[in-house]
Order: structure tokens, then sequence, then C-alpha cells
């Protein structure tokens, strides 16, 4: 991937893969499939500044397998590959192993 450094409290998310069958092994058809809402941090920006000039550090690494709104963040396009670039603030959980 080429280098691509968030700003402020953004974070670039690597979405997971839309399920493409069902539990019991039906295939879904691609408009059908669900957004993701699970990914990977693959860039993390430096985080917010506050009214005293204070950076205040993310809560979140590159690594983390993230939970986040279903509409959350903008799709953008990098080498080809999709990621959504997002506020910290819609990132609802952080998936620990």
């Amino acid at each position: 991937m080429s280098s691509l450094k968030p700003l402020a409290d953004r974070v670039l998310v690597k979405p997971d893969e839309a399920e493409q069958k069902t539990a019991s092994g039906l295939y879904i058809a691609s408009n059908a499939q669900e957004k993701p809402q699970r990914g990977t941090i693959v860039a993390v920006g430096a985080g917010k500044v506050n009214d005293k000039g204070e950076r205040i550090p993310m809560d979140v690494k590159i690594g983390d397998v993230v939970i986040y709104g279903k509409f959350g963040g903008n799709e953008v396009k990098v080498d080809g590959e999709k990621y959504l670039l997002m506020r910290a603030d819609d990132i609802y959980a952080v998936v620990e192993a």
C-alpha cells in the first residue's frame, strides 16, 4: 500500500470481506450482501489536539480489529484497494483475541 497518513483523530480501516454465504451454505447475491462492520486498522492519525494544545492519544493502533457503524467513514481507494477513512469516534469497539 502506498503511504497514506490520516490526520488528527482519523483512522484508515481495511474492511473485512462481505459475507458471501449464509450459515446454511447458500450463496448471497452481491447486491444483497450487507456492508461489513468489522475491519483492521492499517493507519492511524496522531490524535486530536485539545484546547490547551495537548495531543490526545488515540485509543486504537495499527493492527487492531475493530467494529464500526454500518454507514461510518468514507470509502477511499488506494492502489485499487477499498478502505474506509473514519474518525476514531465512529469506532464502537476493539475485538480482543
